[in-house]
């Protein structure tokens, strides 16, 4: 039985271009039975809230009466970066004293900003030495050591050594 070259040439193709096929994935909390919309401002509390979507996905750092339930869709093709097709946020504001809800804000990508970082490095006190300084200084630091045959590597000069 001969393989024709039409056959395996099909076969590879198809291999190459299931390869590149686009996977999503999602992170983050996945809504099951209850949306994060669904939570009511002035009726709902901090234990209803809990008990209907779970534990937050994170709180704010300096508010521990925000939580934050975060959704994640980001697609990958073969080689190329993630690319992130859909985030959500809901932010839910508990007052201080009576742990009702006070706010409800949903943030999507588009309330979201793209921050371009300062690539440059700053210059700290002191100079740059040369590779020749550098070999003639640890020459230098070598022989200020003490060549003691009894001394065992690693160990301090004026510790009692095995004897």
């Amino acid at each position: 039985m001969s393989v024709k070259p039409a056959a395996i040439a099909f076969t590879l193709s198809l291999l190459a271009v299931s390869a590149c096929a686009p996977v999503n994935s999602f992170q983050g909390f996945q809504v099951v039975d209850q949306a994060p919309a669904d939570v009511k401002v002035g009726t709902d509390t901090r234990d209803t809230v809990l008990a209907r979507l779970g534990s937050p996905t994170a709180t704010a750092t300096f508010d521990k009466n925000t939580w934050f339930y975060i959704s994640q869709v980001s697609n990958k093709t073969a080689f190329y970066h993630p690319r992130v097709l859909r985030r959500d946020i809901v932010a839910i504001q508990f007052d201080k004293d009576s742990q009702t809800v006070t706010a409800l804000n949903t943030y999507t990508l588009k309330d979201g900003r793209i921050i371009a970082f300062n690539g440059r490095e700053t210059p700290t006190r002191g100079r740059q030495i040369t590779v020749l300084e550098q070999l003639i200084g640890s020459i230098s630091a070598a022989s200020a050591l003490p060549q003691d045959e009894n001394q065992t590597p690693g160990s301090h000069p004026d510790d009692p050594g095995p004897h």
